[in-house]
């Protein structure tokens, strides 16, 4: 393949940052990678991601392009203790909008789609040490960004300053490329303004989401599920998560949406969830063994800077993953979207990098636009969280409640549905004739959901008490 530039400079050893380096590897002689942290070796949690020791999820589309970027990598991950769903419904436990999908039965072979289960750190782990070892690339650790340079007329960044945290010492970066993969946070927009560009419109859809997280140990059987999310509904902006990760140790989360304010403490967590998760689970968890402190945090918006929408860019930067579009975390787009990203930046540099910028821009816009309708749409249903979804979504939140409905009894929809939110298939997969005539002719079994209902989601403080006067709870 063509070498494009002598030096391509990426900006965060995020996730995404990570991905689009190993992209860019393939077409400049060597990838320098701007980090701030010092890296550990082992799948530990680190500053610069403050969000690493929360539930993450790498959806099906995500690890399937981890994959081609990193071959063998899934593979690596399981045998070093990661957890890989069989198609075994009955280990995957999914309540949306009130909806509990189909926990009984295996996915159709045809149907079927990876899932994988690890906390972030062990995947961004690695990932590292996959990038570690090409030739080409460089890791520059512990170095913050100062700014970047320019052309006379400032129509091409050309470099990059940063400066060692330690010592202070400065350095100038060359580069015929820039990638900003600094997540939310991201300085492009005043980058640009500060060029005379001026700044990106924004798209924003305020949330006030608030979470806490635990990792913790459960006794082996106490909890049969791979995966357990009960998502907010309509009237209970709140959810309650617990994922096995890897090497037997499970992540426990709950949230709230719309400025309510999460527990501090595990027992508060089960606490929290008592009247709406799963009696069982929640017994486990609070016989489980803490490993670590509570974890907490917060994300104010769904937030989509447009730069798709410039008139004008300068030639040699482009911002990356979170720095473009940063959405509601429980969803677990921001991973798979920026992995979609790499392959978009891979087929757009094909083409050269004349005007890549507007290129990639446009080109990721297409993708970004069906998580954001997917994200937003599931907020902006809820109540509780400001705003109004145009005609055109509250029509799509109609249809998808009748796929849910349907979802709750029938394994094929309930597949087709969640291939299309692990962001597999289009979502115009499910509005095919054929398709659409199942979900209609589905009928929703009441008295079965009704019952489930009671049976799952009961008086779990008093199982949890009952439990525990019998002499079946173990002590933190």
């Amino acid at each position: 393949m063509d070498v494009l530039g002598e030096r391509a400079v990426v900006l965060g050893a995020s996730m995404g940052g990570l991905m689009a380096a190993r992209v860019l590897a393939e077409r400049y002689r060597t990838v320098t990678v701007v980090e701030r942290d010092v890296l550990p070796a082992d799948s530990v949690c680190r500053r610069g991601v403050p969000q690493g020791r929360m539930i993450h999820a790498l959806l099906a589309r995500g690890a399937q392009i981890l994959d081609e970027l990193f071959p063998g990598i899934l593979d690596e991950l399981v045998a070093d203790g990661a957890t890989r769903w069989d198609g075994d419904l009955a280990k995957l436990r999914f309540s949306m909008g009130g909806h509990q999908l189909v926990t009984a039965g295996r996915a159709a072979a045809s149907e079927s789609m990876p899932f994988y289960f690890q906390s972030r750190p062990f995947l961004e782990c690695h990932v590292l040490r996959r990038m570690r070892n090409l030739p080409n690339v460089t890791i520059l650790e512990h170095h913050d960004v100062l700014g970047l340079t320019a052309t006379a007329d400032h129509s091409r960044v050309t470099g990059v300053e940063v400066v060692n945290r330690e010592n202070r010492h400065p350095t100038a970066l060359a580069a015929d490329l820039i990638v900003d993969a600094t997540g939310r946070g991201s300085r492009t927009p005043a980058f640009l303004d500060e060029f005379g560009y001026g700044r990106p419109i924004e798209d924003e859809v305020t949330v006030h989401l608030a979470y806490a997280c635990q990792a913790v140990r459960i006794e082996a059987g106490d909890i049969d599920e791979n995966f357990i999310a009960v998502m907010p509904e309509p009237g209970r902006p709140k959810m309650f998560a617990v994922m096995g990760c890897e090497n037997d140790i499970a992540m426990f989360g709950v949230g709230t949406m719309a400025g309510l304010e999460p527990p501090r403490t595990t027992a508060e967590m089960v606490a929290f969830a008592a009247d709406f998760a799963p009696t069982r689970a929640l017994i486990a968890l609070a016989d489980a063994e803490p490993l670590g402190e509570v974890a907490h945090y917060r994300v104010p918006s769904n937030r989509w800077r447009r730069y798709d929408k410039m008139r004008r860019l300068p030639a040699g930067l482009i911002a990356f993953g979170d720095a473009i579009c940063s959405f509601n975390p429980i969803y677990g787009q921001g991973m798979t979207v920026a992995a979609v990203e790499s392959l978009i930046l891979r087929e757009c540099l094909l083409d050269g990098d004349r005007d890549l910028p507007r290129r990639f821009f446009r080109a990721s816009a297409k993708k970004i636009r069906i998580a954001w309708q997917s994200a937003v749409g599931s907020d902006l249903a809820l109540p509780e969280v400001e705003g109004r979804a145009p005609l055109s979504m509250r029509l799509s939140n109609m249809y998808l409640d009748r796929v849910m409905a349907a979802a709750e009894s029938d394994p094929t929809v309930m597949m087709r549905f969640l291939r299309v939110i692990g962001m597999i298939d289009s979502p115009t997969k499910l509005l095919s004739p054929s398709f659409a005539f199942r979900v209609v002719a589905t009928k929703r079994d009441r008295y079965r959901s009704a019952h489930r209902q009671s049976a799952t989601h009961g008086d779990a403080s008093a199982a949890i008490d009952h439990a525990r006067s019998a002499g079946t709870s173990r002590t933190w």
